[in-house]
């Protein structure tokens, strides 16, 4: 059997003001053109549809469309819920759309309930394990004494453990999961899951299942040949420039997991990093093949220029983020109370425009000070 592992679709999300719908339309479809190349069977979706628990109905259109997509194209689906989700509605019509070829696993009380599926080897079992928020999900999973997410994911696994026992031997299993486990690199996109301090949980957690189909991370990584994440279609963040967005290509045979390979997605819209003078930025031939990518632009000028980012979007029309980190840096290590000490008024304001600009006041500006400081009684003395 084969499977698609894909998780973190948020959908819903911008990136720094930008809809991100049509390529996150356009990333998904590429899934279901996948499903018809690679006679994939499943598509197991380890959380995160939306990006927050009640979407716009833009988001909901888009990822119907998506699952619809994918439903046709050949492949049951198996979806559990993230920490961006709402497992009440992600799980809404459960049973119904199970005869759909839709699997939500979204009910924390059954998450030790497989999605059984066969192939001409057996059985196989999915277990879909919602996100759970440990200080809840302990009590709904009768184990008060359970302490952050290592303890209420330990006891999901007993349970599966515990289910997985009692079918029939040679029985294959998958298990879906949103978490931070040990090992694993975060970006800057991710929402914190900590509790306490802590919302890292070992691998070990997940031993004594065939594949662990994980969810949560944007960055596709792989903590063990049967543990891996297989990141966001897109990147959400500057951090993630350098990532390869992929999915994972998962077969099972009679034995258990046989292989597991990477396919990289295409790149609706690249981002990249930029670093100079905003002439030199604006000019420069060699920064021509970056005009339709998202950027984030860190300006380099002595003195901060003015009206920087519309300047930059007369070239670059998708700077999404901009910088000042002055040449040669600024001493920002200056105590304020150091910094006022037996100044007057005027002296205080043309040095925070000097720290703010990296200049000092012009002709014009000064004639401003001079009239503010009047009319506020606190003339030049």
């Amino acid at each position: 059997m084969r499977f698609l592992h894909t998780s973190d679709w948020h959908i819903g999300r911008t990136f720094h003001g930008a809809d991100l719908l049509a390529e996150q339309e356009s990333v998904l479809g590429h899934l279901a053109d996948l499903v018809v190349d690679e006679a994939i069977e499943v598509v197991l979706v380890a959380g995160d549809i939306y990006d927050r628990a009640v979407p716009s109905a833009d988001a909901v259109r888009v990822a119907t469309s998506a699952l619809s997509r994918l439903r046709r194209a050949g492949a049951q689906l198996v979806i559990t819920p993230g920490n961006h989700d709402s497992a009440a509605r992600l799980g809404a019509f459960a049973d119904f759309a199970a005869a759909g070829g839709l699997h939500l696993r979204s009910a924390i009380a059954t998450l030790h309930e497989p999605v059984l599926l066969a192939d001409e080897h057996g059985p196989v079992a999915c277990y879909g394990i919602p996100y759970l928020e440990p200080e809840p999900s302990r009590h709904t999973l009768g184990v008060p004494e359970a302490r952050g997410h290592t303890g209420v994911l330990t006891e999901a696994m007993r349970r599966i453990r515990e289910d997985l026992a009692t079918r029939p031997a040679g029985t294959r299993s998958v298990v879906l999961a949103h978490a931070f486990v040990t090992g694993g690199a975060a970006s800057e996109s991710e929402r914190t899951i900590a509790v306490g301090g802590v919302e890292q949980v070992p691998g070990s957690v997940f031993d004594g299942v065939d594949y662990v189909a994980l969810g949560h991370l944007h960055g596709p990584q792989k903590l063990a040949q049967h543990l891996r994440y297989s990141g966001s279609p897109l990147a959400y963040s500057f951090s993630e420039a350098s990532q390869r967005k992929s999915v994972w290509l998962v077969d099972v045979d009679a034995a258990g997991l046989a292989a597991v390979r990477r396919h990289e997605l295409p790149v609706p819209r690249a981002l990249a990093t930029l670093s100079g003078e905003l002439d030199e930025l604006l000019e420069g031939p060699e920064y021509a093949d970056l005009v339709e990518s998202y950027l984030s632009v860190t300006l380099t000028d002595r003195v901060r220029p003015v009206d920087a980012m519309r300047k930059l979007r007369d070239r670059f029309k998708y700077a999404m983020h901009l910088d000042w980190v002055p040449a040669g840096g600024t001493d920002s290590a200056l105590r304020y109370a150091d910094a006022v000490r037996g100044r007057s008024d005027s002296e205080i304001a043309r040095g925070f425009l000097n720290d703010c600009r990296g200049a000092p006041p012009n002709e014009r500006e000064e004639a401003l000070f001079r009239e503010a400081l009047e009319a506020a009684g606190r003339g030049e003395h």
